[in-house]
């Protein structure tokens, strides 16, 4: 059976939450991002308009990277939470990987 992009990136997501290199939440995510720990902004894709107007703005302010996946349900069940709208992954190697993979699924 094969492994599809999405199962790969909420691996890959689970793994950073182990490794303590990702933070979720909005209040969690907009201090990363204002402390510049922040590496790649993750917005799920039916996060509400004004939370992916705000964190785009945030982001571009601050020059970090931001993509869209997953939606809140499988964000948040992968970070172990119930819904996540917004996460920021704060090491490079995960980011990295996160962005080869959301290109490989376009």
């Amino acid at each position: 059976m094969a492994i599809t992009n999405e199962q790969r990136i909420t691996n890959l997501l689970s793994m950073a939450q182990k490794a303590g290199r990702i933070v979720s939440g909005a209040f969690a995510v907009e201090q990363a991002i204002k402390k510049k720990q922040a590496v790649l902004v993750l917005l799920a894709g039916d996060a509400a308009d004004e939370s992916k107007k705000n964190f785009t703005t945030l982001a571009d302010k601050f020059a970090i990277p931001y993509t869209y996946c997953l939606d809140r349900e499988t964000l948040g069940g992968c970070l172990g939470k119930d819904f996540r709208a917004v996460a920021a992954l704060t090491d490079a190697g995960f980011a990295k990987k996160i962005c080869q993979l959301m290109e490989e699924s376009l």
